[in-house]
This record gives C-alpha cells, structure tokens and sequence, in this order.
C-alpha cells in the first residue's frame, strides 16, 4: 500500500464512529509511549521467532524443501488474520485488542473464550521459549553442565524484570531485539547466497540444486510431513496479531498499524520462505536437527565455528524477544478481561510505570510449570508444549476472523462505518481461512506421536472452559451492571 493509501485510510479511520465505539474499561490507565518505529519494529519480531530460528530445523528434517510452501500457504493466511485485525484496530484501538472486539461482537462469552485460549497459547509459548533458551545455551560448552531447567528459570526471571519496567522500556527492548534479528537473517542470507554463487563447500557438499536433487527431491517422504508440519508453521507466526495489542499504547495507530500490517507479506516472503528454499539449498534435509537452529548448523559447517557462536547469540535474543511480547501481550488482555470480571481481580492491578504486572505475574507463573517439565521431560518438552500452543493461536485466530464477519455485517446495518483500511474479499477470505486453520487443527490427528495426543486435549480444555464460566459469570454480570450505572 503507497504512502497516500494508508494516510487516505486514516483519515477515513478519523471519519468513522470509532470515537462512539464502547470504550473497554481495560484501556484506560495506559501510557502512550509506544513510537511508530516501536510497532513497526514488533511487527517484524512477530514474523521472526523462535518458530523460524529454531523450529525451522527439525521441520526441515521431516519434510524437506517442500517446507518453503507450507510457510508461504501459512503465511498467507496469517496476513488476512492480521489485516482483519488491522481493520479493526483502526475502527477502535484497544490494548485489549481481539479480547475488545470478541466482547462487542460477540458478546462477553467470546471474549472470556478468546481471553483465556490466548493466555493458553501464550503461557505454552513461553515455556517453548524458555526450553529454546536453554536449548541455545547448551551449544556452548561452558554451559553444558547446566541443568536445563536452570538455564530455563534464569531466563524466565529476566525477562520478567524487563517487562516489569515500563512500556517504552519494553518498546525499546523489542525495537532492538528485531533490529538484532533482522539484520542476523539478512547477513545470513547474504552468506548463503555467496555460497551458492561461489559454490564454496558446506560440510562435503557443494551448495545448488543437486543438494535438492541428489536426496530425495522436492518431497523427500512424500506429502504427508508437510501436512504434519503445518501446526508447527502456523506457531512460527503466532506473535503476528501483538501489532493489534500494542496499538493500544500508541499515539497514533491510525497512521502507524496499516504500514506495519501492510509490511508483514513482503517480511513472511524474504525471511521464512526464503531463508529455508536457502536453507535447502545449502544442505540436505537429513543434516538439520530439531534441537539446533538450522542456521547454526550451516554456518557452523562453513569452516568458520565463531559463525556459528554468534548466530547461536542471535536466535538466543529471538528467544528472549518471543518471551518478552508473550509477557506484555497477556498482560494487557489479561487486564482487559479483568475490567470485565472474566479473569482474576489481581490480573487489572498495574504498577506506577503503568504496567499491568498482575496478568503478567500470572503468565509468570504457568511458565514456572515449564520450569518443572524442563526438568522431567527435557528432550520433548518443546515439542509437547508447540502443539498445545498451537491449539490456543488456532483458536485466536478464528475468533479473530468470526468477529470481522460480525464486524462486517453491523456494518451492512449501518451500525458502524468501517475504514478505508479493510480485509479484501470479505467475507469469502473470512470463512477459507477458518476452514484453513480449522483443517490444520484436524491433520495433527496425523501426527500420533504428539498431535494426536494434543488433541485428546480439547475436550478438557472445553470442560475447563465451561466450568470457569460458571464460576465467574456472577462477576461479568456484577461488572456489567456497575458500568451500566456508571452510565458507560
């Protein structure tokens, strides 16, 4: 989208209803000190984590290049999901972001749904990352008497003293931490293609497309590992939607979130589809593993080991910068849900930096409990917390495309206006991507090692879902009727 285009949406955004919108109680209190290259600079390290630098490997393994494909069909449909989103940012800002909307749209059952299946995904994806700290670390021999589930604790307690600090602290962490990815997967692949035009040795092979040919092909095993891997895909850009959470701390999301959203697409075709066609064209499938980064494994093959150091550096920050937003990102839906009576009174309480630290404490907390799996379970334990991470990000995301339908349709009412920054094609592009997503959640049933076991799952999350509702439906109804008689 040109310049022109996206401040023609904003000035649209400005002539919606958008200010006689119901304002979530969730909202207020924050600080706007998120700057525009803040967001811009989230929304990169959302498409560049751990899901990429780490999971990439192992993916690889069991699929070979025809991985690249499953990155651009998921990536695809993670830019709708974003777009969707976008639109509905601009309509009403909010850091309670889709919890917001799920509770306008859908009424105070979706968003209490919406809430806690995010928390799900997030405190799982937490305890993926800190396993992938511990992971990173290990390759330095320095560390490898370290237990892992030290090294996990160790990190999880960093990174929440840097949440803890203030918005704009976590901002400039986050801007800085994406700058570090970036600029590590641009020199990466500029390393890797000198390889292929020289034609340099990588480990006893030379670089090119008999790499691909000479071991199997395009489809080594077949088809059925690509389909297998698609959930594990999916999870490499469950950080996309925090452009949506931190919009509600900015001064200007009208102007700032339709250039960040509109940059994901080009970001998904450069960083992951074309890092891992890269990838396999340097090295056979079979030479990747699931607990070392594949871009390690290259540079560490190239004759030159300090390569491999400080990328290993690299994705150990990646890591951190995943664990760091998943932090700040359930700390403010966890608020939003708070206001509203659907989770914990404590989880609304923010400190005097204006940081929500109770929501954040409690996400704290379950990653403790991936401290403990660290410690009985260390060779699977990324694995098994991935796929129920998925579960929480495939749930998200189709609440998030079920609320733009309703979205869309209040506005053929004529009960709202939507801006001029709008997902194209709805609501057709709407319903694929749920029957997309909703596919991927039923081919882990191919997968009897750890997705099938994933959703066996489901019907206790449901049970729990159903219970917790009981119990607190009292306080949404209790909150309801204060804000009511608040005249709100």
């Amino acid at each position: 989208m040109s310049k022109d285009a996206v401040d023609s949406a904003a000035l649209d955004a400005s002539r919606t209803d958008a200010s006689q919108a119901p304002a979530d109680a969730g909202d207020a209190g924050y600080s706007k000190d998120l700057k525009a290259r803040h967001v811009n600079m989230i929304a990169i390290g959302g498409a560049i984590g751990t899901g990429l630098f780490l999971g990439a490997g192992g993916r690889l393994h069991s699929a070979g290049p025809a991985l690249a494909v499953a990155y651009l069909v998921c990536g695809i449909f993670a830019f709708f999901v974003v777009r969707a989103l976008g639109e509905m940012v601009i309509y009403r800002p909010s850091s309670g972001s889709f919890v917001s909307y799920a509770r306008e749209f859908l009424g105070e059952k979706g968003a209490y749904v919406a809430g806690w299946m995010y928390f799900l995904n997030w405190s799982t994806t937490g305890i993926a990352d800190i396993t992938a700290i511990a992971l990173y670390t290990h390759y330095w021999s320095f560390f490898t008497d370290v237990p892992q589930w030290a090294l996990a604790l160790i990190a999880l307690a960093v990174v929440l003293m840097i949440n803890m600090i203030s918005v704009k602290y976590f901002g400039e962490m986050e801007f800085w931490f994406a700058i570090v990815k970036v600029a590590a997967l641009v020199a990466f692949m500029l390393i890797g293609i000198f390889l292929l035009v020289t034609q340099h040795d990588v480990g006893g092979q030379t670089p090119g497309l008999s790499v691909i040919t000479d071991n199997g092909g395009f489809l080594p095993h077949g088809i059925m590992p690509v389909v297998i891997v698609m959930q594990g895909v999916v999870f490499a850009y469950a950080s996309l939607e925090l452009v949506g959470v931190a919009a509600g701390e900015t001064a200007e999301p009208q102007k700032v979130v339709p250039r960040a959203v509109n940059s994901i697409m080009w970001r998904v075709g450069l960083f992951y589809v074309g890092s891992v066609i890269l990838l396999a064209l340097l090295l056979p499938g079979s030479v990747y593993s699931a607990d070392q980064s594949p871009f390690v494994t290259v540079l560490s093959k190239i004759g030159v080991p300090a390569a491999g150091d400080v990328m290993n550096l690299v994705v150990l920050t990646a890591a951190m910068s995943s664990l760091n937003s998943g932090l700040y990102s359930t700390g403010r839906i966890l608020r939003s849900m708070a206001m509203a009576g659907s989770a914990p009174k404590f989880t609304a309480k923010m400190n005097k930096s204006q940081v929500p630290y109770g929501g954040i404490l409690l996400t704290s907390a379950v990653c403790v409990l991936g401290v403990g799996l660290n410690f009985l379970m260390p060779s699977q334990a990324f694995e098994i917390v991935l796929n129920v991470a998925s579960l929480g990000i495939i749930s998200t995301w189709v609440i998030i495309m079920v609320c733009h339908l309703a979205f869309v349709r209040r506005a053929k009412e004529g009960l709202l206006t939507r801006p001029g920054f709008r997902l194209p094609g709805s609501p057709v592009t709407e319903i694929v991507t749920i029957v997309f997503l909703l596919s991927v959640l039923a081919l882990m049933w191919k997968d009897p090692e750890v997705g099938r076991k994933t959703l066996y799952l489901i019907p206790i999350i449901a049970a729990a879902l159903v219970a917790g509702w009981y119990a607190i439906r009292r306080n949404v109804d209790r909150e309801a009727e204060t804000l009511m008689k608040a005249g709100k």
